[in-house]
């Protein structure tokens, strides 16, 4: 899932980013509110984390602007302010949530995953299908309870298709939602990708066709197989 953190304290950007693609997150950063907006409106997000205190343009009224224009993503206020008043007005803004800095990583990251299930209603806790569960507060995968050893790309690739099942995702869909805006590959690198993630799949007993090419079109997840 891709997440956009809009922050310009470099200290706070490094740990946050280390934590959340340690835990297979495409991330970009923005270090104002005004860049936060360009990219807001050029890429898609699952999650929006913003800092109040931005320069040009500061979090609440990013937030508002993003409301005001209908976009639908939860957002995560970022606050070195604790009281009623700051977290109301974030609130008002259209936030989802706030945490207050300082903040304990392990905290962060469940509020993360709590709003990322909230920001689909099909969302579950732990993704299933074709004998597959991947459970996204452990990062780990398992095909009839066989463990599945998958690098961070391979995990992303198999949680997107979990997340939608049946469905034909062109490689334009696998790149805006695995990969981060800062580091997009071309279509060759995405094929190896889904090659050794097949691989790895085939290794456990699942089926050749699990994951089927769509020529023309892209990869479609069949979640019926066993």
């Amino acid at each position: 899932m891709k997440i956009l953190l809009v922050e310009d304290d470099d200290q706070i950007v490094t740990s946050l980013v280390e934590a959340l693609t340690d835990h297979q997150y495409a991330v970009d950063r923005a270090v104002d509110g005004a860049e936060g907006w360009d990219f807001i409106t050029a890429f898609p997000y699952d999650l929006v984390i913003l800092d109040v205190m931005l320069p040009k343009l500061d979090g609440i009224t990013l937030c508002q602007k993003l409301r005001q224009a209908n976009y639908a993503m939860p957002v995560l206020l970022l606050t070195a302010k604790d009281t009623s008043l700051d977290k109301v007005q974030g609130l008002d803004a259209g936030a989802d949530d706030y945490v207050v800095k300082p903040f304990d990583l392990k905290e962060f990251l469940a509020r993360v995953r709590a709003l990322l299930r909230r920001g689909s209603v099909s969302l579950p806790p732990i993704l299933e299908g074709a004998s597959l569960r991947l459970d996204p507060a452990k990062c780990q995968v398992t095909y009839c309870d066989r463990m599945l050893m998958l690098t961070p790309k391979e995990y992303s690739l198999l949680e997107l298709f979990l997340r939608n099942p049946g469905r034909v995702l062109s490689a334009s869909d696998i790149l805006h939602h695995v990969w981060s805006s800062e580091d997009p590959p071309g279509k060759e690198t995405i094929k190896v990708h889904i090659r050794a993630l097949r691989q790895k799949l085939k290794a456990v007993g699942a089926s050749d066709d699990l994951i089927e090419t769509v020529y023309g079109l892209g990869y479609q997840f069949n979640a019926l197989q066993q």
